[in-house]
């Protein structure tokens, strides 16, 4: 991930991209592909949704890396390790979802019976 990381930046400072004012747009950039694929999902069941995504495998695959190239960027632009800062999350999600919890409630959220207090 962080050689992936160092490659957005090379990629930004060679055409002079990465200033903190971009960010705002990068955030609206974020929205505006995650409005890209739900339109792809909108309003219909698990199993059509699963159907429609493997139908549009391109685009999906496209959403993903415009997500963590847009992401990256943010790193970047704010001096954040995007590796290490995962891996802290997911050592957060190790303490707050254990493996044996969350298989006994198939689920993590608390109003449903999940185990997840925050």
């Amino acid at each position: 991930m962080k050689a992936v990381q160092d490659k957005v930046e090379k990629f930004n400072k060679e055409r002079e991209w990465g200033k903190v004012s971009e960010i705002k747009d990068l955030l609206l950039n974020i929205d505006e592909e995650i409005g890209e694929l739900w339109h792809i999902i909108k309003w219909v069941d698990a199993e059509k949704q699963k159907e429609l995504l493997e139908k549009n495998k391109g685009e999906v695959g496209n959403f993903i890396g415009d997500m963590q190239y847009l992401l990256l960027k943010i790193a970047f632009i704010c001096g954040i390790n995007s590796e290490e800062e995962t891996l802290k999350v997911l050592e957060e999600y190790e303490k707050r979802f254990p493996v044996d919890e969350i298989k006994k409630f198939k689920h993590a959220n608390k109003l449903a019976g999940g185990i997840d207090n925050k």
